[in-house]
């Protein structure tokens, strides 16, 4: 190949025997047996173990050499003993004994282990992130990335798609995160933002006529870092298209969400149509808009049970007289559980802020009963029609919240989880794919009490667009949607919104008078007045789909270069500070808070 290597350390092979060769790469391991020094060597495509002779004039040299040294070897291709094969490398039937070798690059004191995948502090991790991603399970991680990306494309092209870039440049706009503004130096006192998403822009490609539209596109937002969500920056796969309705969309993603998983997870994929769910009814059975549909656990409402005079569960009795709402989640066949267990689901929803769950366990002597700490204040008939509502049987135990109705959805969605997990009810082996459907267009902010949009503003109402009742906004279901996987959600979407006279009025009720919509969205309003297409789209994360085919839990083991939770990036030193002549340019001064 050249004068480094005639090949990669993932490439020899028995064929190969008796041949001189020439490799470069990592000192991965050294094992020292005395009479010989076994080395494996590593680059990007794999190792190669590699051997010298005490005999041999070079071996004090390199066997002084630490790991991670680059080196490049010379020598001869060797066939192992049947005994000595490595069937866990795709080297693993050969060796090579160095003739000569040649220090390409040196090395300092590793500050982690780059040969082991053992956890380390996220610190150091980040501080010295080119290593970390030295090592196999990183290192993997985001070859998959690149492989995963490449896929993507293709498969877009072959359904009809164009790829175009838009600008990162852009204006402010209200679509739900904080911006990062930059000032511009030619015009003092304005500010671009980088894009939250390409929303306005792939609209307007639509409006100039294209058909299709994708792009592998960064977005940035202001955020606070969660499990599966980067700080700052991230990648979706954007794509939008003309003259479809909710279906189309629905249809091109699910034919590539299905090949792309296929094609790099042995993990089953449930349904390959994916599941229609309303929102309202994943809010009611799950307790969330993102539920994972590999467990089987399903809340019901009883808050019924408790207008009933054979029921003397006072506590709760009182709280929905006044407003409260009861829902409960039912286990199957648990009734011989230790008392532990219940207690423990009891005291972990305590932690989690809650006042914690009432339950019992259903059984039958002479009459149905409730066994447990609360299941004396049911009477035999109350009971039958809990079980009758819940579809719980002789042996299932029920816990029960009660409270206000988003206080019980939150802790009950995350307390299906956890009950799911303790009692081993979820296939990990799967994929669980749903859309979630009919968002309400608007809800009411709990702190101000103003009405807002619930997802994104350019979003097209449900209805008969010339007649449509404005009046209760609340009450208007919109064409959004969200794709969901293993409680994981990947992207919203929506059919769009390109009449120009029902925006106004759309944006009026979230509190934009006309002067503000024209001058926060006026290229897009500006476009959509000269004859726009019905369009939609939606924007699967990129960075979540490799978290999931890659079975990580946390997105940062898929992003090459990550930031921290505090936003900071601290291998470059970012955000940094920037020198007078830098601002003065800007005509920016940073005060101190005194």
């Amino acid at each position: 190949m050249n004068k480094y290597r005639t090949h990669t350390c993932g490439e020899l092979s028995k064929k190969e025997k008796n041949n001189d060769v020439s490799l470069s790469g990592w000192i991965n391991k050294k094992r020292d047996h005395g009479n010989l020094l076994f080395i494996d060597l590593r680059d990007n495509y794999g190792i190669t173990q590699c051997v010298v002779e005490k005999t041999n004039i070079i071996f004090n040299e390199i066997e002084k050499q630490p790991l991670e040294t680059v080196i490049s070897i010379k020598g001869k291709v060797v066939e192992r003993s049947k005994e000595t094969i490595n069937s866990e490398i795709k080297t693993g039937e050969i060796e090579i004994r160095i003739n000569s070798f040649e220090i390409l690059g040196k090395t300092k004191e590793l500050p982690l282990p780059v040969f082991s995948d053992q956890e380390y502090a996220e610190e150091i991790r980040l501080k010295y992130r080119f290593l970390d991603l030295r090592r196999n399970k990183i290192h993997q991680n985001i070859i998959l990335r690149s492989k995963v990306i490449s896929f993507i494309r293709s498969e877009m092209q072959k359904l009809g798609f164009l790829e175009f870039q838009t600008p990162i440049l852009t204006s402010s706009s209200p679509e739900g995160a904080r911006d990062f503004l930059v000032p511009s130096r030619l015009n003092l006192g304005k500010f671009y933002a980088l894009p939250q998403a390409p929303q306005q822009f792939k609209q307007l490609i639509m409006v100039s006529g294209f058909d299709k539209y994708f792009q592998i596109a960064p977005c940035f937002r202001d955020e606070d870092a969660r499990a599966d969500r980067s700080p700052g920056e991230f990648y979706q796969l954007d794509l939008e298209m003309s003259f479809v309705e909710q279906e189309d969309i629905f249809s091109v993603v699910e034919k590539l969400m299905v090949k792309l998983f296929n094609n790099f997870s042995k993990k089953k994929i449930i349904n390959e149509k994916f599941p229609r769910i309303k929102f309202s009814e994943s809010m009611m059975n799950y307790g969330t808009d993102k539920p994972d549909l590999r467990n089987p656990l399903i809340i019901k409402d009883i808050t019924e049970i408790f207008t009933r005079n054979d029921v003397k569960f006072e506590i709760f009795k009182k709280l929905v007289k006044s407003g409260s709402s009861v829902r409960a989640i039912v286990t199957k066949k648990t009734k011989d559980k230790p008392r532990s267990f219940f207690d423990g689901i009891d005291n972990w929803a305590k932690e989690q802020g809650s006042s914690g769950l009432a339950y019992f366990t259903f059984e039958k002597n002479k009459e149905i009963q409730g066994k447990g700490p609360v299941g004396k204040f049911f009477e035999t008939e109350a009971i039958k029609k809990i079980m009758e509502i819940t579809s719980a049987e002789i042996g299932d135990t029920i816990f029960l919240s009660c409270g206000k109705v988003d206080e019980i959805e939150k802790i009950l969605s995350i307390t299906r989880d956890k009950i799911a997990n303790d009692l081993n009810l979820i296939d990990k082996e799967k994929f669980a794919f749903c859309w979630i459907v009919d968002y309400p267009m608007f809800e009411k902010d709990e702190t101000t009490n103003k009405i807002k949009f619930s997802h994104n503003p350019f979003s097209m109402p449900q209805g008969d667009l010339n007649n449509i009742d404005l009046s209760k906004p609340l009450d208007l279901k919109a064409y959004q949607y969200d794709i969901v996987c293993n409680g994981i959600e990947l992207s919203s979407g929506a059919i769009r919104n390109h009449v120009p006279e029902l925006m106004y009025k759309l944006f009026e009720i979230a509190g934009y008078d006309k002067k503000n919509v024209d001058e926060k969205f006026s290229g897009m309003i500006n476009a959509l007045s000269y004859g726009a297409p019905p369009h939609g789209g939606i924007a699967p994360g990129i960075d979540r789909i490799i978290m999931l085919l890659a079975g990580e839990k946390n997105i940062r083991e898929v992003t090459m270069f990550p930031m921290n939770q505090n936003a900071q990036d601290l291998m470059m030193n970012a955000p940094s500070n920037v020198d007078n002549d830098q601002l003065k340019e800007l005509n920016l001064e940073i005060k101190k808070n005194k």
